[in-house]
């Protein structure tokens, strides 16, 4: 007799496939590296892409000039406006205190409360004294959408894991407070980085178009860009995850891994009649190779890699970058 269990088949990785919560995602912690202090994350605008020429240096082409597809950030530097402390306990960490610097933006009002006397120094003090206890410590950051050619004036507020030990994270982020983080402290060209963004929004669109079902023939009863049936009888009920149904498409949180770092950059970047939909890329930029999730404007979240390539930091020498006008004249 056959049995009468079957595993689940195909990935769960991407259900519920449900609109994210904020428009930016959270930089999750990544591997430890070593014992370096070394901020685990940063953000940048989406621009807008282009092409580069370069000499390829691997695989098949190698030796060859080709022609990639590439996109440019803005990256203007972070603002150290807090420090996060975290404390162990059997459910994992837990939020111990957070220290706001004696200054903050003005901006920084515009997404949340801030207190009137942030009570910087004390706060500092009574935990260096419990610094044995501290589970974690991480950066609390802002952008600063001013420099960038965005034009407005809200910044987005998240947290930045560090490496090493507690005790060196702790000295960095007190160093750090109420100072600049710029892209250059935590990648280099040549290296790999993980890019979290949410994806363009969608809204309500058929399974068809959804999960890529077939088209019913023209002599299928009622419906084409449907599926059949909703589940076996004997279930009595449609089972959560296992059908094919019409929903929310896009807007969703994903990551994609190891995206090349070819040049890192500060004076701005721009085409002829600037970037469309964008606006002038003032300052700092990043160039990655290949896509990125998301529409222009908005925030990507950039991580150290969590599955490094074995070949590690191999700089690019850029041949040609193209900046066309992109206004169709």
């Amino acid at each position: 007799m056959a049995k009468g269990h079957k595993p689940k088949a195909g990935s769960r990785g991407f259900w519920p496939k449900k609109r994210a919560k904020r428009i930016y995602p959270r930089v999750k912690s990544r591997p430890q590296e070593g014992d370096r202090v070394l901020p685990l994350g940063f953000a940048g605008y989406k621009a807008g892409m282009t092409r580069v020429s370069f000499t390829e240096t691997r695989g098949h082409l190698q030796g060859q000039d080709i022609t990639e597809s590439v996109t440019i950030l803005e990256t203007p530097a972070l603002l150290v406006c807090g420090i996060r402390a975290y404390r162990k306990t059997p459910y994992g960490l837990e939020t111990l205190d957070t220290i706001l610097s004696e200054k903050p933006s003005r901006h920084l009002g515009r997404k949340t409360r801030l207190p009137k006397n942030p009570e910087t120094q004390k706060k500092i003090q009574e935990l260096e004294k419990d610094i044995e206890n501290l589970g974690d410590v991480r950066l609390l950051v802002h952008t600063q959408p001013g420099n960038s050619g965005l034009g407005k004036k809200r910044p987005e507020l998240f947290e930045v894991p560090l490496s090493g030990n507690v005790k060196e994270k702790w000295q960095f982020a007190k160093e750090r407070l109420g100072k600049e983080l710029k892209h250059e402290e935590v990648f280099r060209p040549g290296e790999f980085t993980d890019v979290r963004a949410v994806t363009k929004g969608k809204g309500f669109q058929g399974p068809v178009k959804r999960f890529g079902v077939k088209v019913r023939g023209r002599k299928d009863n009622k419906k084409r860009r449907h599926i059949g049936v909703l589940g076996p009888r004997n279930v009595a009920r449609v089972l959560p995850g296992k059908i094919a149904m019409a929903g929310q498409l896009g807007f969703q949180t994903r990551t994609e891994y190891n995206k090349k770092i070819l040049q890192i950059g500060s004076g701005g970047l721009n085409p002829k009649g600037g970037w469309l939909s964008y606006g002038p890329v003032k300052g700092d930029f990043m160039v990655l190779k290949g896509s990125v999730p998301g529409p222009r404007k908005r925030l990507i979240i950039l991580e150290r890699p969590a599955r490094p390539p074995k070949a590690g930091r191999e700089p690019v020498e850029i041949k040609e970058l193209v900046l066309e006008s992109q206004q169709g004249v």
